[in-house]
């Protein structure tokens, strides 16, 4: 090895022998690329390769290079979204540091008080730790941060995908940026992920307003096997029901489990269906089916409401190696846990993006010589009287088909990175006072809102603004001196070990008809009274929205189709949408869809040319009007918004924008189009002053109205995109 690596004879002694005595014949690509540019210490790095392609090693071993080459006394801090990452890390790291008598500490919610203490009376070697205990070690030993992080060398950021654009990742880099402002210099970071869209907008991430060294390893990868089968939903045609009498089962889930149950068996694998719910009953078909073949059980559940017991227990049964066994999941088993190689995974109508499909699929292939394999399963209503246009157009077995054909272009999401998350300033705001025992606005503003800082969207006006809305609502108070101290309520929530996450967790609205509870629903979109939801398999009319009790009242919608659209599982890329058009305007066979699914293929086409939606965008449903858009969801939700500002009861709903008629004819829904194409762009004022259900994020509460539509669109909304369709749609039809 040493004579072919140009890398491998730069790295400290015993380091090469551990490499030696582990049997390993080369280095890898982003090993041999990442380790000459972490050994100097002296840049940010961010890290892309695939799953399972040696980016942890190609961290760690620089970094312990240059951490002995020091004389053995920094730190090398590694964050990871999931303690069950840290316990995995800690297992791979401690048998090479042991020899390196470099000492790791993993600190988590489930880490004993003196390992704790003794990390706190050593400060060096290799801390491994999630955003949620950092935060807390920031908040209770505030004056002693300078002091714990005097010597750490890097910060090692693992699964960097999973943070970026969401509250934990502005959590994380406010964390980093106010660790280093406490010891006055910046020090190096380094990014890895499987799964980057973009590297620029993924460095600047990583620093806010910096540019890292990349690695990129693009190794050729294993040979990838894809098959996509089709299920169709028989048509029940039954009376009216009272609302008490259960549903009928449907019969798909079966079929797919019978599916399931057949060619899993025997081996590792993971399944993703798309919700919780699905999870339980794909587990309990699959279960049941064990029972009464007499077979021992090989399906396990696991997702974030079970115990810790039972996700451990799955986690355990899919590393051991003598019994086979196959977890069904949500995107807890997405990141990188060690469970070994599984030989399939199984994706359950279309993934939340095309970013996720190709995590879940790193799991598969990992295996010399041995391909990759997704087994798709995509269910489609059978066609009625009453089928309305996502049905016609067999749109999630045509999601389901352009995500699998944007993968195999190796195309995924670009990250989000321009969500404002203000609510984690809130929180940061709170946690930088706990941290300094008090501090003046100027200083608060120049640690998180200055240039570079994680939060520069925001004026100083605006800041002002914000701190007199939080005195308003008691979390602070300003003593005579200016300090900015913790007022009565923020005190309360500082205090409660629930402070230190930077996220609520999932809250889901209740859904109440004539004073009885139908069940929960999580809302992911705006709600307005008029509208129109799918639930429990039935079409109900919102009739009220209160924020406050996260419930939403309604009644059976009597009459008419149902909503045209009903959410899918995750927010869509415009380029995803765009690819599901492509293909309903192609002829060509998709070649990874089983015979059922071409034939659900071909309905779609035949429906999208007997609408004539070539050409046409409006299509006049009766009571609604669907502007099929073809958009990504935040270019429809501003759509929406628009329409919404002109009063009229709209909605983004799959590939386009569903607008309530009303008493309103489709020539005054185009014209108000038309008049949004040429007028001025609105404020957020006006722009999103009738949206109910902004709040979104765990401290939205706190914000004043104006500063939480600003959040709000920078996460939710693509203006720019939004209106250039409009004005491109509204120009065609004067043509």
């Amino acid at each position: 090895m040493a004579g072919e690596s140009s890398s491998f004879h730069l790295l400290e002694e015993r380091i090469q022998r551990f490499i030696w005595s582990e049997g390993w014949e080369e280095l890898r690509d982003a090993q041999e690329q990442a380790i000459p540019l972490i050994l100097k210490g002296d840049c940010d790095v961010i890290i892309s390769a695939a799953t399972a392609a040696g980016k942890t090693e190609a961290a760690f071993l620089p970094a312990l290079t240059h951490l002995l080459a020091a004389g053995g006394e920094g730190l090398i801090v590694y964050i990871s979204p999931l303690k069950a990452l840290i316990n995995d890390q800690f297992g791979r790291l401690d048998r090479l540091c042991e020899q390196l008598e470099v000492p790791v500490w993993p600190w988590h919610g489930d880490v004993s008080a003196s390992t704790k203490t003794r990390f706190l009376a050593k400060r060096h070697g290799v801390l491994l730790i999630t955003p949620e205990s950092l935060e807390a070690l920031l908040c209770n030993r505030g004056s002693s941060v300078a002091a714990i992080f005097k010597h750490v060398t890097f910060f090692v950021v693992d699964e960097l995908h999973a943070f970026i654009g969401s509250e934990r990742g502005k959590q994380l880099q406010s964390l980093m940026h106010r660790i280093e402002r406490a010891l006055n210099r910046q020090v190096p970071r380094v990014g890895l992920s499987a799964t980057l869209g973009d590297m620029k907008l993924a460095g600047g991430f990583l620093r806010p307003g910096g540019e890292p060294a990349q690695v990129n390893s693009e190794s050729a990868g294993s040979e990838l096997k894809v098959l996509v089968k089709g299920y169709e939903e028989p048509l029940v045609v039954q009376g009216e029901k009272d609302g008490n009498e259960e549903d009928d089962e449907p019969v798909t889930p079966g079929q797919i489990a019978a599916d399931l149950f057949k060619v899993l068996r025997g081996s590792n694998n993971l399944v993703f269906p798309n919700s919780r719910r699905q999870v339980e009953r794909y587990t309990h078909l699959l279960n049941k089916m064990c029972e009464q073949r007499k077979v021992p059980n090989e399906f396990w559940p696991h997702h974030g409401s079970l115990s810790k017991e039972i996700r451990t227990e799955t986690e355990a049964a899919l590393k051991q190696k003598e019994l086979p066994a196959t977890a069904i999941c949500t995107n807890t088993l997405e990141l990188g846990i060690d469970i070994g190689a599984v030989k399939s995974v199984g994706q359950i109508g279309p993934p939340p993006s095309v970013a996720s499909l190709r995590q879940r699929l790193g799991r598969s292939g990992r295996r010399k010589g041995e391909p990759a394999i997704l087994r798709g399963y995509s269910v489609e209503d059978a066609l009625g009287p009453n089928a309305n246009l996502r049905e016609k157009l067999r749109l999630d077995t045509l999601q389901m088909a352009a995500m699998i054909s944007l993968l195999v272009e190796k195309w995924f999401e670009p990250p989000r990175v321009q969500g404002l998350h203000l609510s984690t300033l809130v929180q940061q705001l709170l946690s930088s006072i706990a941290q300094t025992g008090g501090a003046s606005a100027g200083q608060l503003y120049a640690l998180l809102c200055g240039p570079g800082t994680p939060f520069t969207g925001l004026t100083k006006q605006e800041f002002i603004e914000l701190l007199r809305h939080l005195g308003q609502k008691e979390l602070v108070v300003q003593d005579s001196s200016g300090v900015l101290l913790h007022g009565r309520v923020g005190e309360k929530f500082v205090n409660h070990y629930s402070f230190y996450a930077a996220f609520a967790s999932e809250e889901e609205f209740r859904v109440v008809a004539g004073g009885r509870t139908l069940g929960t629903l999580p809302v992911d979109q705006v709600l307005l009274p008029g509208q129109r939801i799918l639930f429990a398999g039935k079409t109900w009319r919102v009739d009220e929205v209160d924020e406050q009790q996260k419930t939403i009242y309604v009644t059976r919608a009597k009459g008419g189709v149902p909503p045209a659209f009903s959410g899918g599982t995750g927010r869509t890329h415009t380029k995803v949408r765009q690819r599901m058009r492509d293909l309903l305007d192609a002829s060509t066979e998709l070649a990874f869809l089983d015979e059922t699914a071409k034939k659900l293929v071909a309905e779609g086409r035949d429906a999208y040319v007997r609408l004539n939606l070539t050409t046409e965008f409006a299509i006049d449903q009766g009571r609604e009007l669907i502007l099929l858009t073809w958009l990504g969801d935040s270019a429809n939700e501003a759509i929406a918004c628009l329409l919404i500002r002109r009063g009229f009861v709209a909605t983004a709903s799959g590939p386009g924008v569903e607008v309530v008629k009303g008493d309103r004819s489709t020539e005054n829904i185009l014209d108000a189009l038309e008049d949004a194409a040429v007028d001025d762009t609105p404020p957020l004022d006006i722009l999103l002053a009738d949206v109910k259900n902004l709040a979104r994020e765990k401290w939205d509460w706190s914000l004043p109205e104006g500063l939480l539509r600003k959040a709000y669109a920078s996460l939710y909304l693509d203006l720019d995109e939004g209106l250039a369709w409009v004005r491109e749609a509204t120009a065609a039809r004067r043509d």
